[in-house]
């Protein structure tokens, strides 16, 4: 499951966490992300079934994601499939993320 972005969902800790409806694994993933990311993350913000679903979502990604958010506004599945490719946002996070880039960069050849 392949996100807006192209990290792949199926391999995100919130995403098994939830999955496995595992809240010893929510509480360790929130503490790392926490550090992680200097936030305020709670074990009851790991609950997502991917960004792709129609279900829960990890807060971020369903409010704050730039990325998912355009992606939604065109109407496109992953940036992989959009006319402005790569745009200077998605090139940002690629640099932060470049495994996202390589998936991209896959989905576009398929």
């Amino acid at each position: 499951m392949i996100a807006c972005c192209g990290l792949d969902c199926s391999r995100c800790e919130a995403y098994l966490a939830t999955q496995a409806d595992d809240d010893n694994k929510r509480v360790e993933v929130a503490e790392k992300w926490s550090v992680q990311y200097s936030a305020d993350i709670k074990p009851e913000d790991i609950d997502c079934d991917g960004c792709q679903s129609e279900g829960k979502k990890f807060y971020y990604c369903s409010t704050l994601c730039q990325i998912r958010k355009c992606c939604r506004e065109k109407k496109v599945i992953h940036c992989a499939a959009c006319q402005m490719y790569a745009c200077d946002q998605l090139k940002k996070f690629i640099e932060l993320v470049p495994t996202a880039g390589e998936i991209l960069e896959k989905l576009r050849r398929q």
